[in-house]
């Protein structure tokens, strides 16, 4: 089924260094990660960011030949958001050796209307400013709206924030952000404080351990229609964990997106955390987006089988 999914964030040019391997002039960003996983589930992909005029070509070319649609991208003068990093011998530490801001600066959101209107909307990691911003221009009735954060915003942006919280459905973050936004050491506390702040949903990444799912009950007690766990797909090896979190983001939002519908059940996030975390599992496998753009749904699907016989018993 072809749904319109409407992704906002960065549109980056990556360099990462690993202990085994280097590349420079890579795809990056949180929408560009998120776009090219929903693409695997529905068309079309409404990509909104902003880029520079050192943004190389070859990267839209391949985000156009998978139904991404750039109606939504600014382009400017100016220079890309640019960011370089570090892997370090366990590939879950990392170090940031420079960030580049540039033409995000001053970026303020801008929504074409033709594409507006989408019923999935994701708010990928940017400002929580720039996610408001484009909060007030979609123009979808009921639409169900999907957002992740990072620290620095719980840093320096907070009270913006939390009133991002409270207009969207679904919040996706990661542990240690969890931890330190509602200051508990305690991922199952943190679930629940989490959700007093708005969303209806939280999903909390794990990494390599895969993810925790919450849903606003009356309950205050874990139940099978209230909490999920769900493994992370088992790697032998990991080349590049950047994006890995983005494209989580983009498969779960695409898959639900997929549906046709705007509103969803616990099981329909449920099993849209499965699918997010065995996409993931793809864009550790290379560089960039390398290994996640070469895939095919059959790719998707096998894995998905094999995630089920060995997390499932009688």
């Amino acid at each position: 089924m072809s749904t319109p999914i409407l992704i906002g964030g960065t549109i980056a040019i990556d360099h990462v260094k690993t202990p085994t391997a280097e590349a420079a002039n890579l795809l990056g960003g949180s929408a560009s990660y998120a776009a090219l996983a929903a693409s695997y589930y529905t068309t079309p992909v409404h990509l909104i960011g902003i880029i520079g005029k050192d943004f190389p070509q070859e990267h839209l070319a391949m985000l156009q030949s998978r139904g991404i649609t750039l109606d939504g991208v600014e382009r400017s003068e100016g220079d890309s958001f640019s960011w370089s990093g570090e892997y370090h011998e366990n590939m879950n530490d990392r170090t940031t050796r420079q960030v580049d801001i540039n033409v995000l600066e001053n970026w303020s959101v801008k929504i074409p209307a033709a594409i507006a209107g989408a019923p999935v909307v994701v708010l990928a990691n940017m400002s929580p400013e720039n996610q408001i911003q484009m909060l007030d221009q979609c123009s979808a009735p009921e639409s169900f709206v999907v957002a992740d954060t990072m620290d620095l915003w719980i840093h320096i942006a907070n009270e913006r924030l939390h009133d991002v919280l409270k207009r969207i459905d679904l919040l996706v973050i990661n542990e240690s952000e969890a931890r330190e936004f509602v200051a508990t050491s305690n991922l199952v506390v943190a679930g629940k404080r989490l959700l007093a702040k708005g969303p209806r949903f939280v999903v909390i990444k794990l990494g390599e351990f895969g993810a925790m799912l919450f849903s606003a009950t009356e309950s205050t007690e874990l139940s099978a229609s209230n909490f999920f766990r769900c493994a992370a797909f088992p790697l032998h090896e990991v080349a590049d964990p950047t994006g890995a979190g983005d494209s989580f983001l983009g498969a779960l939002a695409g898959y639900l997106a997929a549906t046709g519908r705007a509103q969803f059940s616990f099981d329909d996030i449920r099993q849209a955390v499965v699918e997010g975390s065995v996409v993931a599992s793809f864009t550790c496998e290379a560089f960039s987006t390398r290994r996640l753009q070469e895939i095919t749904r059959a790719d998707i699907e096998q894995r998905l089988a094999f995630l089920q016989s060995i997390t499932h018993w009688p």
